[in-house]
Formats: C-alpha cells, sequence, structure tokens
C-alpha cells in the first residue's frame, strides 16, 4: 500500500492488486523448488551419511547398533534448532515479507552443509569431531526451519486460487529431487569406490557439491518479487506490517469486522489440525527416509548399495505421485485426499514392511516404494499448502513454520532414534516400526476428519480457516 502512516490506512478499501506474469509465477515456482530441494538434499546427504558411514567416522569403537542410535541422534539433533530458526525468520517474513528472509534461510542452511563436508574425523580429533557435527547441525537446522514454510507460503500466495495444489505441490517435488539427488551421489559413490575410501575421504564429496546448488538458488532469489498477497494486505504499509496496536485502532475505526474477528479470536483448532496432519507426515517421513535405510543396511545386513538405490526408485516414481495427489487436492479437496490417503497409508503399513523385512532385494523394493508414495510423499503434496491455507494473512509464515517444526521435532527427530532403540531392545523386529508408523498415520487422519474443508479460501482474509 501507499499509505505513510497507519492512521491514514482505509482497511474497508480493498488494496491495490500486484500484478504478477507468469514469468514471475515460475521464478517463485523455481526459487521454491530449489531451496527446498537443497534443504531435504542437506538432510537426506547427512541421513544416508548417518545410516552407512557416519557411526564409523564420528563416533568410537563398540557395539554397532549403538553406533547407529548415536548417529540418528545427532541427525535429530538437527531438529532441535528448527523451531527457534522457524520463529526467528518466519516472524520477520510476516513483518516485512517474504522474499528477504528466503534469501537468509538458504544462505546459512547451504553454508553449513557444505562445511560438514571439511570436518575432522573422530580418528583426527576425538570428542571433537561429534562436536563439531552437532554445532553444523544446529546452523542447518536453524536456517532450515523457516525454508520449506517459506517456500510453501510464497507459492500459495503466488498460485491461482484453483490451481494452488498442483503449484504448490512443486515444494514437495523439491524434497523429492532433493531427496533422489542425494541418494544418487551416495550410489554413485558405493558403486564406483571402494568402502575404505568411501569412509576415509569419499563421504565428503556431496557435502562440499552441494554448494553449487545453494549458490544457483540464491541467484534465482535474488531476483524473486515478492508475494502479491502480502503486498495486498490492508495491513502492510510501506512494505512493512501495522503492529497489532496500530491495526486494532485502525480496524476498529473502519468498521473492519474480519480484521478485529482475527485479532480477537486464538486459532487453537486451526494450530491442532495443522499440528496433527504435520505430526503424520513429518513422523512417517523421519521412519521411512531415514531408519528404514539403516534397518535396512544394519538389521536386515541387506548390502549398502540397496538403500541408496531403492530411494532413487521410489523418488523417482514420486514424480507422478506428488503433482498428482496436488491436483487431485484441487479438485476434491485437501480434506477429502486427506482422509483417502491417510485410510489407504493404515492399510499399507503391515504388509509393506512385512515385504521390506523378508529380505528379497526386490520385495524391499516393491514394500519402501508403496509406503514410500503414500504415507509420506502423497502427504507432503498436500501439506505444503494445507497449513498455509488454513492460517490467516497476517501470522501465515510465523504459525505455518512454527507449527511445522515442533511438530518435526516431536515426530521426525525423535522417531528415528525411538525406532532404532527398541528394534534393538526387541532383538530385530520390525514390529516397533509398524506400531510407530500407525500412531504417525492415524494423527493426520483424525485431524482430518475433525477439520471443516479449508481448500481455496481467500489467503488476504485474516482470521484462520477454522
Amino acid at each position: 500500500m501507499s499509505s505513510s502512516s497507519a492512521p491514514g490506512v482505509d482497511a474497508s478499501t480493498p488494496p491495490p492488486v500486484a500484478k504478477r506474469s507468469v514469468g514471475d509465477l515460475a521464478r517463485a515456482a523455481v526459487s521454491g523448488w530449489l531451496g527446498t530441494a537443497l534443504e531435504f538434499m542437506d538432510f537426506q546427504l547427512y541421513s544416508l551419511a548417518a545410516a552407512l558411514v557416519f557411526s564409523q567416522i564420528f563416533f568410537a569403537g563398540g557395539d554397532a547398533a549403538m553406533a547407529v542410535v548415536l548417529a540418528m541422534a545427532t541427525y535429530g539433533v538437527g531438529y532441535v534448532a528448527r523451531p527457534v530458526g522457524a520463529f526467528f525468520f518466519a516472524r520477520i517474513g510476516d513483518k516485512i515479507g517474504r522474499k528477504q528472509v528466503l534469501f537468509y534461510t538458504i544462505l546459512l542452511m547451504g553454508a553449513a552443509t557444505t562445511l560438514i563436508g571439511v570436518l575432522p574425523t573422530y580418528e583426527q580429533v576425538g570428542i571433537l569431531a561429534p562436536i563439531l557435527l552437532v554445532v553444523l547441525r544446529l546452523a542447518q537446522g536453524f536456517g532450515a526451519g523457516a525454508e520449506i514454510s517459506g517456500a510453501g507460503v510464497m507459492l500459495a500466495e503466488y498460485a491461482p486460487d484453483n490451481r494452488r495444489g498442483i503449484v504448490a505441490s512443486l515444494v514437495a517435488l523439491g524434497t523429492n529431487c532433493g531427496t533422489l539427488f542425494a541418494s544418487g551421489i551416495w550410489a554413485i559413490l558405493l558403486a564406483v569406490m571402494m568402502e575404505s575410501d568411501v569412509i576415509a575421504w569419499g563421504w565428503r564429496i556431496p557435502f562440499i557439491g552441494s554448494a553449487v546448488i545453494m549458490l544457483f538458488a540464491l541467484w534465482v532469489r535474488f531476483n524473486l518479487k515478492e508475494s502479491p498477497v502480502f503486498e495486498e494486505r490492508t495491513d502492510v504499509v510501506d512494505g512493512k506490517a501495522l503492529s497489532r496496536a496500530e491495526l486494532h485502532k485502525v480496524a476498529t475505526e473502519t468498521n473492519d469486522i474480519r480484521t478485529l474477528e482475527s485479532l480477537q479470536k486464538k486459532p487453537l483448532k486451526a494450530v491442532l489440525v495443522s499440528f496433527l496432519l504435520r505430526f503424520g507426515q513429518a513422523g512417517n517421513s523421519g521412519i521411512v527416509q531415514t531408519y528404514l535405510i539403516s534397518f535396512i543396511t544394519i538389521t536386515l545386513a541387506i548390502s549398502k548399495e540397496v538403500g541408496p538405490e531403492i530411494v532413487i526408485v521410489s523418488s523417482l516414481i514420486g514424480f507422478i505421485t506428488i503433482p498428482l495427489v496436488g491436483f487431485l487436492g484441487d479438485r476434491f479437496g485437501r480434506r477429502r485426499m486427506y482422509i483417502v490417503m491417510s485410510a489407504l497409508s493404515l492399510l499399507l503399513i503391515v504388509p509393506t514392511l512385512l515385504l521390506i523385512n523378508s529380505r528379497e532385494v526386490g520385495a524391499i523394493f516393491v514394500g519402501y516404494a508403496l509406503i514410500h508414495n503414500i504415507s509420506v510423499l502423497g502427504l507432503a503434496s498436500m501439506e505444503n499448502i494445507s497449513i498455509p491455507e488454513i492460517f490467516g494473512a497476517r501470522n501465515r509464515y510465523t504459525l505455518t513454520a512454527v507449527v511445522r517444526e515442533i511438530a518435526a521435532i516431536v515426530a521426525t527427530g525423535i522417531g528415528p532414534v525411538v525406532a532404532a532403540a527398541w528394534v534393538a531392545a526387541a532383538t530385530g523386529s520390525i514390529v516397533p516400526v509398524m506400531v510407530l508408523m500407525g500412531v504417525f498415520t492415524a494423527s493426520a487422519l483424525v485431524a482430518a476428519i475433525v477439520a471443516p474443508e479449508w481448500t481455496g479460501r481467500d489467503l488476504r482474509d485474516p482470521r484462520p480457516a477454522m
């Protein structure tokens, strides 16, 4: 808006339309895709490294199962910093816009990942090695905390109302691309290098190489225009959001009912529903994309090459799954698709994990691809648009980021550690994994059942959808 002070704002008058071209939308889509791809490549690089080599590089000798637990715990450390980073960056994003924040999050996240590639090992510096790894994981998590949420918010606020699902699914495709790229690098390393060389120095290559993608993503974001919905908000004056007191005064003077309602009502149901939707998807993601690779490699004693290869195959299938689910969400509504996908996931948990537990490589591929695409990628496709849609315009970025990351700490950060410890205590049984996935999936199903439909709502509305 062009007004220079809060008293001059007329909230009863529609704000000017922030025009964006198809090229602007494409640039926003590429930006969101790249940032999310880098985030998930970073975390998948670590999760595969933790499953395959980090237990030998950064942790002292001893019981192999305990080394895996420690490696998974270090993976979980990255999630501790994510809600702090989410709150810090997302609040700024709600006040001054999404563009600047997304530039800084990808810079911090990418730099931390690159530096992991130059860390000394336990053999070289002792206990300092895992300490430095934890520090970089914290920095990585601090930047990543607001990255995928910001990308989802940006695309949701750029996309046409009836195409938000398929456009925002590009964020989930970014997660898939990052997972695929990281798995592909590891598959190549394990195929062309001796295992001793991978452990000695080859593991550094993917971490250092990630700097190339970071630099390209920074260039794209530097040329990105601000979210049109942010610029059209009635509480944004000269590119900055009014304070709560200023907004309350203006809304009272202009009798802006929607804004007054948003200031008076706490979005408790919106927060709870969003938390459970995220909890379900994030928990499944941590189990499937992190722990199951360790289970296949360590507990089932399958060749180390198999883990990255099955992730590659499943991620390729995801290039169909993710946009298809996004399209169906636009067509039939996000709530209905959540119910269908979560119910299907519950039905598939036991048979797919039994296929994986069979130790037959072909059955492992089939079981993993099914559960990964339904329980992780399909839910991620809807989650990236659903949570921004559920929250109101004024605090959309903050609430989206904080809810997503707190749910991730509880589910994804802890899930792989609990699974590793529980399976070790159960002498290799896969039943604990089934139970954990059942709890995660049921959470998303219950949330979708109790929520009203939220698809296609006016994103300039300051009120939550429920």
